[in-house]
Formats: C-alpha cells, sequence, structure tokens
C-alpha cells in the first residue's frame, strides 16, 4: 500500500519515503461493439468508411467477452489508479458512446479513471462532443475545468491527460496535440515536475517520430520530443497501434523517458504483441529514488484466461 496516499503538494525532501507503492492499470483501444445499426444519414463521408472496415474486418477483432475479463482482472489487482486511453468507440455515432459506458460500467468513477480519447472518439467533428456528455468526467484535472491538458494528482503521482484526437480525412488516423494545447502542457509539465515524485503523461498516439506508419501517425511528435528533452517525464502511455511497445527518448540531463504502447483491451487475433492485454504499473519510491516494474496481464491465445504474461523493469 502508499504512504501519504492523499497527499497532493511539494513532497517533503527530507522524507525518506514519499509513497512505498503506487499501482497504475492502463487499458487502451476497447473499440466496444457491436455497432448500433446507423442510420443513413449517419454514413456520410468517413463514417461510411469505418462502417464497411467494421463490417468486414474490425467486428472479428474485438471481442466484449475478453474485454469484460479484461477489465476484471485489472479490477481485481486493486490498482490505485486507471488509465484509459482512447477509441472507445468505432464510429463517433452518438449510441456508440451510451453503449461504450454500459459495457465499461466497472470503470464508471470518474475520480478512479482517468480518460483521454483517440481518434476513433473524433471521428467526425461532432464525435468529440457526444463523448464529452458522456464521458466528460472522466477527462476533468483536479481543479474541475473541461478541456485539455488536464491534471491529476493520485498518492504524489501528477497524471497529465493529453488529447490528440482530430477529425481527419476517410482512411486517415492521424493525431495532433496543436500548438496552443503544446504550451499549456509544457507550462504544466514544468510545474508538475517541480511538484511531485512522479509524473505520467497520457495519450492516444504514440508521441514519438516513428512511433507508427505513414497516415496514421502523430502530426507533432516532434515537438512533443522537444518538450520532453528539455523537462523530463517518468512514464508516457499511449494505445493506437494495438501492439505492446517501448520506446525511449531523452529527457534532461541524458534521463531516457520510456514511451510504453499496450495492445487494444479486446482484441482476439494476432501475434503476442498484439492480443488483448493491458499494463500493471507499479512505482515504488525508497530512499528518494523512483523505480517502475511493468507487469503485461492478458490472454495468451485465443480463449485462454487473463494472466500474467511477462513483467519487464522500465526504470
Amino acid at each position: 500500500m502508499r504512504a501519504d496516499a492523499g497527499k497532493t503538494g511539494s513532497p517533503d525532501p527530507a522524507q525518506e519515503t514519499y509513497f512505498v507503492t503506487f499501482k497504475l492499470a492502463h487499458l487502451s483501444d476497447p473499440h466496444v461493439g457491436p455497432l448500433p445499426q446507423p442510420a443513413l444519414r449517419d454514413l456520410m463521408g468517413k463514417r461510411l468508411t469505418g462502417y464497411w472496415n467494421w463490417t468486414r474486418h474490425r467486428k472479428s477483432i474485438h471481442h466484449m467477452g475478453v474485454l469484460d475479463a479484461i477489465i476484471a482482472d485489472a479490477l481485481a489487482q486493486q490498482p490505485d489508479h486507471v488509465a484509459l486511453t482512447g477509441d472507445l468507440v468505432n464510429l463517433g455515432l452518438a449510441a456508440e458512446f451510451g453503449a461504450a459506458a454500459r459495457q465499461l460500467a466497472a470503470l464508471a468513477d470518474p475520480a478512479f479513471v482517468s480518460l483521454v480519447p483517440g481518434n476513433h472518439d473524433s471521428y467526425v467533428r461532432d464525435s468529440l462532443a457526444l463523448m464529452e456528455r458522456t464521458f466528460g468526467a472522466h477527462m476533468r484535472g483536479d481543479d474541475g475545468g473541461a478541456g485539455f491538458p488536464y491534471l491529476r494528482v493520485r498518492g504524489g503521482v501528477a497524471l497529465i491527460g493529453l488529447s490528440t484526437a482530430i477529425p481527419t480525412l476517410p482512411f486517415v488516423a492521424e493525431g495532433k496535440i496543436g500548438p496552443a494545447q503544446m504550451a499549456r502542457f509544457e507550462a504544466m509539465l514544468a510545474g508538475a515536475r517541480a511538484a511531485h515524485r512522479a509524473v505520467v503523461i497520457m495519450i492516444h498516439h504514440p508521441p514519438h517520430v516513428g512511433g507508427a506508419r505513414a497516415f496514421r501517425a502523430m502530426r507533432d511528435a516532434a515537438a512533443f520530443e522537444r518538450v520532453i528533452a528539455r523537462h523530463g517525464a517518468d512514464l508516457v502511455i499511449h494505445g493506437h497501434n494495438h501492439k505492446r511497445s517501448l520506446a525511449l527518448r531523452a529527457g534532461p540531463s541524458g534521463a531516457m523517458v520510456p514511451l510504453v504502447g499496450v495492445a487494444s483491451c479486446s482484441a482476439v487475433p494476432g501475434d503476442a504483441a498484439h492480443r488483448a492485454a493491458y499494463h500493471l504499473f507499479s512505482f515504488t519510491q525508497a530512499a528518494g529514488r523512483l523505480s517502475i516494474t511493468m507487469d503485461v496481464r492478458g490472454v495468451a491465445a485465443a480463449g485462454a484466461p487473463v494472466t500474467l504474461l511477462d513483467t519487464i523493469r522500465i526504470c
């Protein structure tokens, strides 16, 4: 259990331990289905191609029974907090967000679950507003304000939520933070690094150059890397690629910042890196030193139970 769990101010440098262990579960890309039957007027523009993709391909990838098992296992590990990094839905339809709320009912407490949107949650221009109506409380900072970035502090760990969710053309799944949000993020990150023992950044798209293939990447990944180089972070977590991954980028004074991607929490087929999983991070603070380990928990094969697949020392 963590020590000083409710403390949100600056740690006392004289304290030998600030928290013993803080556990963060990271899930992403549930792509809740099946799709509600869309009206003809809903299938204009990009939603038409997305509907074709779902019926021909995606509906066979995402399994709600597997998602239920992943969520149940994550909650059984008794994490201190849960991060859900987007793509709750598929076409950004109003009925989809209601279905996602029902499917994810076990994660309904906004004080316990922090959410950032993905590109499927912003499929067309009105989708993010629809998401806000249902999941807005999960995307608020401790100050209660709406918008991105937002800051939450749990047990001495600062969690910063960023949005890369922008509507794009058909067959494009790119993301972008944008200059205004990037400037607010840099100021928030600098303050969090000064005030808190550990800083975690939550984002949907892989926020590093080369993190995704063409037409799926984050447009301003290089700008994000420059912010990280100036200020650092203890951990960056993302989804989008439906694949477990680890990249390192330089922070200040040569420190390396881990950027960790997770598989979809509902995907059935694919190789070991793509099958349904989530990550359970343990932050341990002792004698002024932070260490982070990651348990990969998921399904080893179609029809298999959720179990521990790997344990990785992050830092």
